[in-house]
């Protein structure tokens, strides 16, 4: 099995809000979400979770609805640390959250050129932002990913209304956080991404691509508040990953060494061989080819490090018959593998075992081990090979 991944398909950008609809769409459960976010132990605000449509695409649509906008409270940095630390959230998502927050403090920092700790949290430390923050750290940690993945993410353009007047989009706190991060603009005109969005995806995605290959298992559609010509819908995949588990496979490069010989004695090839094991070869093999007039002959084939690749090469001219061979750089893949220890009826046997994908993929008994199990107790080697799988 691959890995599972969530995946961002941000064609129309991303809100907190948009966010939060595309993960309940997805499969978290709204109650759970709420009596998580029950936890920050703070009042004012509920969750309002409905079904809605944008040209002809239906998701969910979640609202932040703040009881007594008035009696709001303006918070800093710290705030924001003391409320998600005194509360009872898991640590991961304590975490998380307090990872989005940080950036966006960075980059408001940045543009007004002040110290993070006196960024005043206007928008950022009102409610609706601390539920979508918080949120999305609840619901990432509920749909127990191993990966997070996402697009290119849409900005927008034109102007957006912010604390400190009209600011072009994105607006200078989105670019910041953007800066790392593959970007598209111009879809529409107006802000399609919010620094809050642009900070959940910052903190949180591990890769940015289009070209993510993987498996879809589940789509769901986050509903955001505009209703115009592009679909104001962000777009959310659980997925499985379809591509090669780089864990369990180490990619080497080595040199790959060839003659062809038609006039040696075949006694000589056992005698080579020793020696090329010997010198360091990785591996050592001949095939059978017909060579000019028809005459047959063989291609003998070593498999090396470049470091002894010169080592390796006297001795194919000093003990061959060759006069040429041939010299090719090559890619060696090789699975992780383990040895573990079986114990049988008949004694101990090392078994290498090799994984992909992380799975076991192979597991081979000793050969030498199990032979001389065999001559000592007076069985066959099937018999012993037998007992070790058994025992595996």
């Amino acid at each position: 099995m691959g890995k599972r991944i969530l995946y961002y398909d941000c064609f129309a950008g991303i809100s907190g809000d948009m966010n939060l609809g595309a993960m309940v769409d997805l499969g978290v459960d709204a109650e759970f979400l709420a009596s998580e976010l029950g936890k920050l132990n703070i009042d004012g605000f509920r969750l309002e979770v409905s079904r809605d449509i944008r040209k002809g695409i239906s998701g969910t649509k979640v609202t932040v609805v703040i009881e007594n906008p008035d009696n709001e409270k303006h918070r800093h940095l710290r705030h924001i640390e003391e409320l998600i630390n005194n509360s009872s959230l898991s640590d991961t998502v304590k975490e998380k959250a307090l990872a989005i927050f940080n950036l966006v403090a960075e980059a408001e920092a940045k543009v007004h050129d002040i110290s993070k700790e006196k960024v005043h949290f206007h928008e950022v430390g009102a409610l609706d932002s601390i539920a979508d923050i918080v949120g999305a750290a609840i619901c990432q940690e509920k749909l127990m990913v191993d990966e997070i993945h996402a697009s290119p993410v849409q900005l927008g353009g034109g102007f957006v209304k912010c604390a400190h007047g009209m600011m072009p989009v994105p607006a200078p706190a989105t670019a910041e956080i953007v800066a790392a991060i593959p970007v598209k603009t111009g879809l529409v005109d107006y802000e399609a991404t919010t620094p809050t969005g642009a900070a959940i995806l910052a903190a949180t995605v591990g890769t940015f691509s289009s070209d993510t290959e993987m498996t879809i298992k589940k789509t769901g559609y986050g509903i955001g508040q505009r209703d115009g010509e592009i679909p104001n819908v962000l777009r959310v995949y659980l997925a499985e990953s379809t591509a090669q588990d780089v864990e369990d496979l180490r990619i080497e490069e080595a040199v790959m060494l060839e003659c062809n010989m038609d006039d040696m004695n075949p006694e000589w090839y056992s005698h080579v061989t020793t020696l090329l094991f010997e010198a360091g070869a990785a591996d050592v093999f001949t095939t059978p080819i017909v060579m000019k007039k028809s005459r047959p002959g063989h291609t003998l084939s070593v498999l090396c490090d470049q470091d002894i690749a010169i080592r390796l090469k006297e001795i194919l001219f000093k003990e061959t018959s060759s006069i040429g061979l041939r010299e090719y750089a090559v890619q060696k893949n090789i699975l992780r593998r383990e040895i573990v220890v079986v114990n049988t009826s008949y004694g101990e046997v090392q078994v290498k075992r090799s994984y992909y994908g992380g799975r076991v993929v192979n597991e081979k008994p000793e050969f030498e081990q199990c032979r001389q199990l065999a001559e000592k107790n007076g069985v066959s080697l099937e018999e012993i090979q037998k007992e070790v799988y058994k025992n595996l």
